[in-house]
């Protein structure tokens, strides 16, 4: 996850004549995601053809000002469009989620901060709809990858996994840990050209669920990134005030999908469920299943309302992650009692609710994951540091 500004040409799409509305517009394309959707997952395959059509529907500029181009979606209107989209695609949600919230995160220093270094960015996935790809997790507070300075910039070797979308990607906003010799490592932070020669995609995504997303490897091997390509620099395995924005605005977007799965295999369930008999037993799954939807819908409202505080903090991470824990808690407990709701029918593949129960199970792996998240929020309420949990 990372906030670079500089970045390299890629003349390509123009932007749409007018915004669009990004809920509605995932509304009106869900029944060709749906009707996609288990083919991706059968084939573990890309959802590629998807990418175009979020391209061509003007969803890849929403969250950008409308001063620059964009479609001006605040956080709350992009979390409800990965909802819906949830809804007929898991794997295209979250796939999106990724550029989604790298899109968010400038977008919110431009606004509230008024960082005007964070406009050619804007201004470019606006109008060349640039898809720009997180390497998630596995660049995380602790940093990862080698930078070595050199004269004019750096030279970076890195390999990042979980790089969802990475085949549809144009830039990885990502880092490297660089040596300093004296102290604690730093991390520089840059945006990656994917259509650079010393950079290279490896299949390695053959996984449980989510098998749409192509969350593969991206290797750098002896990348050249300039001075002036780096972002902004902080030091390996502590938290710092961007990594507050980043948290704070995109784990809201990432789990707005996970509450749309959840909230999918619901409907699944009940429609298979009103067709047998309702007796004591089966009301009271239902209502289990209710109540845990319920709570993992209260809990994301609650991280939605973290963000649109606008003022991010140790505190508003630790919000934001207790919500994320509750979303994850709660939205796997709902697909799993949607599973015992629907009986044996639930367990053909044509019902699509196995593909659910599968995907939702990505929900388990985003940081901070429970151990850390227990310890952070265990810290903030003591009154103990928190720098050095994630």
């Amino acid at each position: 996850m990372n906030t670079a500004m500089n970045v390299p040409s890629n003349e390509g799409n123009e932007r749409p004549a007018s915004p669009v509305d990004p809920v509605e517009v995932a509304r009106a394309i869900s029944p060709v995601l749906a009707e996609r959707a288990a083919r991706f997952d059968e084939e573990d395959s890309f959802v590629a053809e998807n990418y175009e059509l979020l391209k061509q529907s003007g969803l890849v500029e929403a969250g950008v000002p409308a001063p620059l181009g964009g479609g001006d979606a605040d956080v709350r209107t992009l979390a409800e469009m990965l909802r819906v989209m949830a809804h007929a695609c898991s794997s295209t949600a979250l796939a999106f989620s990724m550029h989604t919230h790298q899109v968010a995160i400038p977008a919110w220093r431009w606004r509230h901060q008024q960082v005007t270094a964070v406009e050619p960015l804007l201004k470019r996935v606006a109008a060349e709809r640039l898809i720009l790809l997180s390497s998630g997790g596995s660049d995380w507070i602790g940093g990862s990858g080698k930078a070595v300075k050199v004269e004019g910039g750096y030279r970076i070797k890195a390999r990042k996994s979980f790089t969802s979308g990475a085949m549809a990607g144009d830039l990885l906003m990502t880092g490297a840990v660089l040596a300093t010799g004296e102290g604690p490592d730093a991390v520089i932070h840059f945006a990656v050209p994917m259509k650079a020669p010393e950079v290279s995609v490896v299949e390695t995504w053959r996984a449980l669920g989510m098998r749409g997303t192509g969350s593969n490897d991206v290797v750098i091997d002896d990348l050249f990134i300039p001075d002036a390509g780096v972002a902004f620099s902080r030091r390996a395995g502590e938290w710092h005030p961007v990594f507050q924005i980043i948290a704070t605005t995109a784990f809201p977007l990432i789990y707005a999908v996970y509450l749309g799965v959840a909230e999918s295999a619901r409907d699944i369930a009940l429609d298979l469920a009103r067709r047998k008999h309702p007796g004591p037993g089966l009301l009271d799954i239902a209502g289990r299943m209710e109540t845990s939807l319920r709570a993992a819908q209260l809990a994301h409202r609650w991280m939605i309302e973290t963000v649109e505080r606008n003022a991010p903090s140790a505190e508003t991470v630790d919000e934001v992650m207790i919500g994320r824990s509750l979303v994850a808690r709660h939205a796997i407990e709902t697909v799993e009692l949607a599973m015992e709701l629907s009986g044996g029918s639930g367990f053909y593949r044509a019902a699509g609710l196995e593909r659910r129960f599968r995907d939702i199970q990505g929900a388990r792996f985003h940081p901070l994951q429970p151990g850390p998240q227990a310890q952070y929020a265990g810290a903030m309420a003591l009154g103990l540091p928190v720098t050095t949990i994630f």
